[in-house]
């Protein structure tokens, strides 16, 4: 009895058994790049026109930073998640695209979480309960 092979058209290819076309890959990279680049602004935008209408209500306007740094980081997981698909399908240029996006992206995110630190500094901790300021002429000044 002797076996044979069977015909490459009947065996089930999965997506990422062969490697994305170059070409077709370098297009999905830069084009999810721009839709990403421009979905950025979009909610940049819109977070601003927010804070802008909230004019001086600093709940308001605490609370909208809060929200868009929420958005930013559920936006950076999306980046790097659409990199491992990518890195899945074996497609490299997209791979490359949505790294330098996540890269670009982790870096917005420390600077808006550092300027909302910024502004928002935590409180001085309580003195010490036997602490004793020293006030001039008390005599008590070590």
């Amino acid at each position: 009895m002797t076996y044979t092979l069977p015909e490459p058209s009947r065996r089930r290819r999965w997506p990422w058994s062969r490697r994305t076309p170059g070409g077709r890959d370098a297009g999905i990279g830069i084009l999810l790049f721009i839709v990403e680049a421009a979905v950025y602004l979009a909610t940049g935008f819109r977070y601003g026109m927010e804070i802008w209408a909230a004019q001086s209500d600093e709940k308001r306007i605490d609370a909208t930073r809060v929200a868009e740094l929420a958005w930013v980081q559920h936006f950076l997981i999306a980046t790097v998640v659409l990199a491992g698909l990518a890195l899945l399908f074996r497609a490299p240029w997209t791979v490359l695209s949505q790294l330098l996006a996540a890269g670009v992206v982790a870096v917005l995110l420390t600077l808006a979480q550092h300027d909302y630190d910024r502004a928002h500094p935590a409180p001085a901790p309580a003195p010490n309960p036997a602490y004793v300021p020293c006030y001039s002429g008390s005599g008590r000044c070590n």
